[in-house]
This record gives C-alpha cells, structure tokens and sequence, in this order.
C-alpha cells in the first residue's frame, strides 16, 4: 500500500504582502546571537586578552555558583537567540498565510510582545551569567585568578542579582503572554 501522506503535494497560498512583525523578530535574533557570540567570545578569551580575571572555562568547572552562568548563558541561546526566530514564523503564518493584518491593539500588542520580551530574556540571562561569573571570581583562588573569600561570599554576589533577575522574567512573561493575547486577536479578526 501507498503512503499517501509521503506523495502528497503541500500547497500554501501567501495571502498576505509582507510580514512586519517575522522581519522585526528576525532582526530581534540576530541582534541577540551577535551579543551571544559576544558572549562567547569573552568567557572563552577574556582572560587571555586581559578583559577578565579568570577564564568563563573555570567559572563552568566551578559548579555552584557557577551554573548560574551556565544557565543564563543557555537560556540566552535558547530563548534570547533559538525563540525569538521560530516567533517570527507565528508571525509570518499569520500575516503571510492567513492574509491577517495586525491593527489596534493587537499591533500594540506585537510590540510589547517584541520589546518586552527580548529585554526581559537579555536582561534576566545576562545578569544571571554577570552573578554566576563574579560569584565564582570571589570564592576562587588568587591563583586561578579569583579573590581568595570564603565560599559563602559567592551568596553575596548573587543576592544583587536575584531581584533584577525576577524583574527581567516578569517583563519577559509579560510580552509573551500580550504577544499571545495578540496572536490570538489577529487571528480571529475579519
């Protein structure tokens, strides 16, 4: 027998002219890949080009502390850069595929979705991986390019970071959830 599914064509018709909202997620992810990279760049070289004490590599070795860079720096990749990409298909299949327009409060919405969300994944990534990395310099050896303090003092550096941290996932929670709010009003528009 034969699967049908396999040798079935797929058609999709763009009704619409353009996607305002895909392009500017678009953008929104290479901006957020480029400070990634960044990223990237100073915890695999800081150190070696005398921008940081230590290296990010004995800041990830370090656990505890440390994988509070670990984590902001994968929530950065898979939110900041990976999700603001596959939102610009939403964005597409509603404006190009379904021919939807984004107007009123559903546009403001998008642009909430777009601001709010982006800031809030930047902010709470990048003071996640600022606490984890200074918490970790504080507890380490001289040697290794640390302060030489007391384990404990790695909590020190982290409570300055806890609060803002919050604050950057509320604002984030926030545009995602209006952006929905939004997807949902463009898409049952006429």
């Amino acid at each position: 027998m034969e699967n049908t599914f396999a040798t079935q064509e797929f058609d999709m018709e763009l009704k619409g002219k353009q996607s305002k909202m895909a392009v500017l997620f678009i953008y929104a992810a290479i901006i957020q890949g480029a400070v990634a990279a960044g990223a990237t760049f100073l915890g695999a070289y800081g150190d070696q080009i005398g921008l940081l004490p230590m290296s990010g590599a004995r800041v990830v070795a370090a656990g505890g502390a440390g994988s509070w860079f670990v984590m902001g720096y994968l929530v950065y990749l898979i939110i900041g850069v990976v999700a603001m990409a596959v939102t610009s298909m939403f964005y597409f299949y509603i404006e190009m595929a379904l021919g939807k327009t984004y107007k009123g409060i559903a546009k403001t919405l998008s642009w909430i979705h777009l601001v709010l969300g982006n800031i809030g994944v930047a902010g709470a990534s990048i003071a996640a991986m600022w606490g984890g990395y200074w918490a970790v310099q504080a507890i380490s050896p001289t040697n290794q390019g640390g302060l030489g303090q007391p384990a404990g003092n790695a909590h020190l550096v982290l409570v300055v970071v806890q609060n803002p941290i919050a604050a950057f996932i509320a604002l984030a929670l926030l545009g995602f959830f209006l952006g929905g709010i939004g997807y949902l009003l463009t898409i049952r528009s006429k």
